[in-house]
């Protein structure tokens, strides 16, 4: 296979001239015509997305990524591969210098015209599909699995993943009650950044046995303590690491929490954020840990029927 100049990731977006951007691309396209994507298993993995990344590793596979982006943080041991920037900010540049095989790429990934660069350049690019849902999840791993050619591996983790998470379903079955979850990405000022629907939190949410009290809107969206606190959430939900507050500070004493169910039993659950979001093997897992958290009074039943 013809590869392209090796050079490190980080230093390359941003700082290849016209004529290098062109010959990388020309060299990618040169070397899906000397060896189609089809006709040899795929060597060298460039991983873009937490998620992705973490199936990649219980695939067993890890020794063939050669990059990942900067949401992959699980498990540890990615961190040190190299990094082709945020999911969203790509390069392809930076992208097209580790002479990739494959490009796996979550949805999400960009910007457009990046991703349009990449799907021209001559690697391979698998799209994976998209969703936050108990039937997307094993979609994605069975879609990822079979990228790399390891689509027996493949089924069994996502028949592991769906089975998890309808014994969760059946579990939370006996909530008489669903609380009222209130997802905040950050704060500022004050003013929390909420979930609505067709996000990973409200997804979440849901799987967890959980109201989105936000769900009505779609996406994340700034509002007012005022509007915060008409919410009357039950529960406060909110990522370990960011949010711009110590979690010592006292979120719920806010006036966008204080007045709240949720402010007055002190109930804010925080989760780590990839582990939360990322919908990766582990989501059964969080969902199931979000759930004992929002029902304790039923998380010891349970287990005993486990």
């Amino acid at each position: 296979m013809i590869a392209a100049p090796k050079i490190r990731a980080g230093a390359a977006a941003g700082s290849l001239s016209a004529r290098l951007r062109a010959g990388l691309l020309g060299l990618a396209a040169l070397a899906a015509l000397a060896c189609p994507a089809a006709a040899v298993e795929a060597q060298r993995i460039v991983s873009i997305g937490g998620g992705t990344t973490e199936i990649l590793y219980r695939l067993g596979v890890q020794d063939r990524v050669v990059a990942v982006d900067t949401t992959s943080l699980y498990p540890p041991e990615a961190t040190q591969k190299p990094n082709v920037g945020y999911i969203r900010a790509l390069s392809a540049e930076g992208v097209l210098a580790l002479s990739p095989d494959l490009i796996l790429m979550e949805e999400g990934g960009g910007p457009p015209e990046v991703v349009a660069l990449l799907d021209r350049a001559g690697v391979r690019v698998v799209h994976l599909p998209g969703g936050h849902s108990a039937q997307a999840l094993p979609e994605k791993i069975r879609a990822i699995a079979d990228a790399v050619g390891e689509k027996t591996e493949g089924t069994s983790l996502a028949g592991d993943v769906a089975a998890d998470l309808e014994r969760l379903r059946r579990d939370l079955a006996t909530v008489k009650r669903r609380k009222r979850v209130l997802f905040v990405l950050s704060l500022v000022d004050g003013r929390p950044m909420a979930a609505g629907s067709d996000t990973a939190a409200d997804a979440m949410i849901r799987l967890a046995g959980g109201e989105n009290v936000f769900g009505e809107v779609h996406g994340y969206k700034t509002i007012s303590p005022e509007a915060a606190a008409a919410l009357q959430p039950d529960v406060v939900l909110m990522v370990s690491r960011g949010g711009g507050l110590d979690p010592k500070a006292g979120a719920l004493k806010l006036p966008a929490f204080a007045e709240t169910p949720a402010g007055k039993t002190g109930a804010l659950v925080r989760m780590d954020a990839l582990y939360l979001l990322g919908f990766g093997p582990r989501t059964a897992q969080a969902a199931r840990e979000l759930a004992e958290k929002l029902y304790p009074e039923q998380a010891a039943a349970w287990k005993a029927q486990q």
